[in-house]
């Protein structure tokens, strides 16, 4: 019988064998695979770094939109994504003081200081009036008109007879003749209008305010794009904001027709102005789906009282899903429209004017547009006080009213009830507010804090030019004003301010 231990593989057999199967990896693909991992690490460090430090907004938007979990590598936005509180607690009860506070201004009467506020008389048998929108939607071919004003009438056996004129269709900045006879004749404001004739355009990196001003010119026969207002508003296309008032400077230099801005519209008043077939662009605060708190133009093409919503053309959402507009609520709307301080820009035919003012009755001038917005904006703080925006439009209120003094306590209050960390991109007030009352230090804490957040603002520079002009340090105010028009070089106010020294 065989020995079974002669047949079996002795233990140093098999070790050998294993050793043989199994021998060690190469010192060179050990050390290789390790220098390829920290390449690999290094290069995402690098490309976060990059991504968060060298690219321009802009194009770190596109590599979001391919890339979305790159929004993760964000600088963070402020705390708790307000704005940060420079104001003291102490004074708490001036702020409420206010509340209770009667303007006692006399109404101011109408001007021909500027073009934009330039009065047409009109007669008092003359009322404004309400033209019914037709059913028909305009072709893509068919170049929009307008429609005739009413400028004098004749008195024949007691009856008031209106006598039409010709009216200008803008085509670029040139007016072309297109005489029409035509004229307003209901009184009531129907349950639903549209304007037809507006284009829409679909606004580009940080361009609602070009695009939107850009749509409303097109009811005129205004052929350009964007391109053309965005080179005159802001030549940085970083530039985060784009003014109500640069809007109009625009329409007034560079157009045939003319656009007013004010602030304290309300809803009946949008209506009215589409119903009369005004274009109104309105600028809202929005919250967009992955996107934090921001400033937004939108403009106005209908509305319908029986759904309660406006149509809009969004530079951003576009136009709907059934072409005739981005929808949303009465309600919606005025919330969003809040945080500007319901302000609006018309854009209008020159022939219009006497009508347009009329509509407006007391918001025709920015006085008169003020008072109105500081009651509201006072209501609304006596009945939620701790609404941030609603401190902020007594501010922004009183600052156009000139009682700086009042203002600056209004914003300490906006301030301590949580503002959106982008508040300052949109809206200057309380640098004018501190600076007139000789906080130089609070507007410096406001200048520091947009800087922190975006680089891209000539009126945080221009206000740092102020400070430092005031504090006697001219050659520091004048690198501020270069700043600031470096940025903008259609920036008057600093061009002035630059000049002066």
């Amino acid at each position: 019988m065989p020995d079974l231990h002669d047949t079996q593989p002795s233990r140093s057999n098999i070790n050998l064998h294993y050793d043989q199967g199994l021998q060690a990896p190469p010192k060179i693909l050990f050390w290789g695979m390790i220098l390829f991992f920290f390449m690999v690490v290094g290069g995402l460090f690098a490309g976060i770094f990059g991504f968060r430090e060298v690219l321009q907004p802009a194009q770190q938007q596109r590599v979001i939109d391919q890339i979305p979990l790159m929004r993760a590598f964000l600088e963070p936005t402020p705390e708790g994504g307000v704005f940060p509180t420079i104001a003291p607690a102490e004074n708490d009860g001036d702020a409420m003081s206010l509340l209770d506070m009667p303007l006692d201004i006399p109404n101011p009467t109408p001007t021909q200081s500027s073009s934009a506020e330039a009065v047409i008389e009109v007669t008092e048998d003359i009322q404004p009036t309400i033209q019914p929108t037709q059913t028909a939607v305009a072709t893509a071919t068919s170049e929009p008109t307008l429609e005739p004003e009413i400028v004098e009438t004749e008195e024949t056996a007691g009856e008031v007879i209106p006598v039409a004129t010709s009216v200008p269709e803008v085509v670029s900045s040139e007016v072309v003749a297109s005489p029409v006879d035509n004229t307003e004749e209901v009184s009531s404001i129907p349950p639903s209008a549209r304007i037809f004739g507006i284009r829409h355009e679909q606004q580009r990196w940080n361009n609602c305010g070009p695009a939107n001003i850009t749509m409303a010119l097109s009811y005129y026969g205004w052929q350009d794009d964007q391109t053309v207002a965005a080179d005159f508003l802001k030549p940085n296309r970083e530039d985060k904001n784009v003014s109500p008032h640069e809007l109009v400077e625009f329409v007034e230099e560079e157009t045939a027709v003319k656009a007013i801005a004010r602030m304290g519209g309300d809803i009946d008043l949008l209506k009215v102005l589409i119903a009369n077939e005004f274009p109104v662009i309105i600028e809202t605060g929005a919250m967009f789906e992955a996107y934090d708190w921001i400033g937004h133009y939108r403009t106005v093409v209908s509305y319908d009282d029986v759904f309660q919503i406006f149509y809009f053309y969004d530079s951003f959402l576009g136009i709907g899903d059934s072409a005739q507009g981005v929808t949303e609520t009465y309600e919606n709307v005025d919330k969003d429209w809040q945080a500007f301080n319901r302000t609006f820009i018309v854009v209008y035919d020159p022939q219009r004017e006497g009508l347009l003012r009329s509509l407006l009755d007391s918001h025709w001038t920015a006085d008169q547009a003020a008072e109105v917005a500081f009651d509201v904006a006072q209501q609304e703080a006596r009945m939620e006080p701790q609404n941030p925006f609603a401190w902020f439009n007594m501010g922004t209120s009183l600052v156009e009213l000139g009682r700086y003094q009042e203002a600056a306590t209004a914003f300490d209050q906006a301030q301590r009830n949580k503002l959106p960390w982008r508040m300052m991109w949109y809206q200057f007030g309380p640098f004018e507010a501190y600076y007139e009352t000789g906080r130089y230090d609070d507007v410096l804490s406001l200048v520091q804090i947009n800087l922190t957040n975006a680089e891209e603002l000539e009126e945080t520079y221009y206000w740092r030019g102020r400070v430092q002009e005031a504090q006697g340090q001219p050659e520091q105010a004048a690198v501020s004003y270069r700043r600031a028009l470096g940025f903008n070089p259609n920036y008057e106010e600093a061009r002035e301010a630059l000049d002066s020294l």
